[in-house]
Parts: structure tokens; C-alpha cells; sequence
């Protein structure tokens, strides 16, 4: 009997080992099996408040950079720069998003370039407003009849060039109707040519965003319509020693590669008035580089000069 007890325990052990090693390695395999899931917390992104402010709660909001009238800061940008892009005063930029020190913005920073609560919609997602229409019944003629002429109306050129016609019956179309109406607004300014000398290169909307003219150094730069200074220095990159001058609230004007300027920010200046003195900075002749810009936007200056 003890030797049959002696003999079955080697195989009793060997069971309890194969037993043991059987649960061990299922229970690693059920670790290694166990999924991991790694949670990645959404990033967050600057949001506009209301106000125009930026905040970073993720909150489902209309990200800034996807709102008209404003702008995210890219690298080489400065604040003089973008109001330049913008069509606007550097300063009006630095009172609007209350920079302590205009000359520090952040790549990737948020800033508001246009006034607040103005109307930013696109031109065909703006309502248009009712006209009133007098509900009196149309005059109506025989095809054959000519329009009856109208006793003593007469027209005549006014001092400032616009026309002036008596009034006419209903129904009847006067000269001055027909006649393009003159320009109101920001694009009535009476603009003239900055300097006297020839065109060297023309606009190119990417290239050059102006013209450039030539002259002598010393030679008269002037304001090119009445506006007052936004900018005079040489902070912006290739324009050298530069004076911009806004206009009205759509057009802005630069001039640049000045060898001296003769006006300060915020000063206000006449059509014509001498506000630098040609020259060669940043530039490799003597030249004066001009832009016109509308809302920020060069636009070809030889369409609104006068011809010479």
C-alpha cells in the first residue's frame, strides 16, 4: 500500500503543476487581451464673445478666425501691417482689442480689425430695405405718340459740375435721369497724382500693389487727396520711410521709399500738400512706390487718377 502511494505521488505533483501553470498563463493572456483606451481631451480653441473678446472654453462657439472682421496674426505680421491689409488706423487696431504694447502680438492671436458693431454681413446676406412705391396708376401712350416736350424745361451745367433739370410730369424721362450719376460718398474725392515724374511699373494686384514712379531724391511727394496721417515711419518691411494717409472710411493711401518725411501721425493735410521727399530707402533707385487701397485692398491707381 505505501508503494503504490509513493508511486502516484510524482504523477499527483505533476498534475497540480500543469494545473497551476494553466491559470497563470490564462490570466496573462486575459491582461494583455484587456483593451487600453486613451482619452484625448479636445483642444481648445479661442471663441468670439460678444463683446469681441477672446476666451478659450471650447464652447461650441463661432471660432474668431471663421467671423468677417477679424484676423488671426501670422508670423512677420505687425500691427502696422495689418491695418495697412485692413484699411485701417494702427491705432484704431491697438484701442479695439486693447494692446497694452502694439508692438507685441502673438502668431496664431486673434484680433478685431474692424470698429465694433459695425455691419460685417456679406453684401447679399444683407436685407434690403422696402422702397416705397406710390400706388398711382401708370400713364400709358400710343406706341406711335411721341412724348410731349416739356414747355421751357431746360438744363445747365451748375459751378460744381452737376446738372440740373426742371422738373417733369409723370411718366416723362429727363436727360439728367439717364445720365450717370455723379460720385457720393467715400468715392467722391478728388484725387491727384503724387509726383510728376513717368510711370516705371505699373499695378499688379500681387506684385507690386501700386505704381512706381520715378524722380530725383529731394524731389516733392504730396498728399494725392485731403485725409489725415495714420502712419509715418519705417516699420513696415520694403516700404522704407512711409506715410499713409486715410482718406474716409473706405480709401487709404501709402507712400513709400522716402529719404524724409515732412508730416506726423495724426496730422490732417490738403490735396496737394507736400508731406515727404523721394527717395531711395528700402528701394534700389530713387523712386516713390504708391498705393491706393480700398477697404484694405490695393486697387490699380491709374483708374482714379486724373489722366495727365
Amino acid at each position: 500500500m505505501s508503494m503504490k502511494n509513493e508511486a502516484g505521488r510524482p504523477r499527483v505533483w505533476a498534475l497540480v503543476v500543469i494545473v497551476v501553470v494553466g491559470l497563470l498563463t490564462g490570466c496573462a493572456a486575459t491582461r494583455n487581451r484587456a483593451p487600453v483606451e486613451v482619452r484625448i481631451a479636445p483642444p481648445k480653441t479661442a471663441v468670439v464673445t460678444p463683446t469681441g473678446s477672446a476666451t478659450g472654453d471650447g464652447g461650441g462657439a463661432q471660432t474668431a478666425a471663421d467671423k468677417p472682421g477679424y484676423y488671426t496674426v501670422k508670423p512677420a505680421d505687425t500691427l502696422v501691417r495689418i491695418a495697412l491689409d485692413n484699411g485701417q488706423n494702427w491705432k484704431d487696431l491697438a484701442r479695439w482689442n486693447a494692446l497694452d504694447n502694439p508692438n507685441l502680438i502673438e502668431v496664431g492671436q486673434v484680433l478685431r480689425v474692424a470698429p465694433p458693431g459695425a455691419d460685417l454681413a456679406p453684401a447679399g446676406a444683407r436685407s434690403v430695405s422696402a422702397v416705397k412705391v406710390d400706388p398711382r396708376p401708370l400713364e400709358t401712350r400710343p406706341a406711335s405718340a411721341p412724348a410731349a416736350a416739356v414747355p421751357g424745361a431746360t438744363t445747365a451745367a451748375s459751378a460744381n459740375g452737376a446738372v440740373n433739370a426742371a422738373p417733369t410730369p409723370a411718366g416723362s424721362t429727363s436727360a439728367a435721369a439717364t445720365a450717370s450719376a455723379p460720385l457720393q460718398g467715400d468715392d467722391a474725392l478728388a484725387w491727384m497724382w503724387p509726383a510728376s515724374g513717368p510711370v516705371t511699373t505699373a499695378f499688379d494686384e500681387v506684385k507690386s500693389k501700386g505704381l512706381a514712379i520715378a524722380g530725383k531724391a529731394g524731389d516733392p511727394v504730396l498728399a494725392a487727396a485731403d485725409g489725415r496721417v495714420v502712419y509715418a515711419g519705417s516699420g513696415l518691411r520694403s516700404y522704407g520711410n512711409l506715410v499713409i494717409v486715410k482718406h474716409n472710411a473706405t480709401y487709404l493711401t501709402a507712400y513709400a521709399h522716402n529719404q524724409t518725411l515732412l508730416v506726423k501721425e495724426d496730422q490732417a493735410v490738403r490735396r496737394g500738400q507736400k508731406i515727404a521727399e523721394m527717395g531711395s530707402t528700402d528701394a534700389e533707385r530713387v523712386q516713390l512706390h504708391f498705393e491706393i487701397r480700398k477697404l484694405g485692398k490695393p486697387i490699380d491707381p491709374a483708374k482714379l487718377l486724373p489722366p495727365r
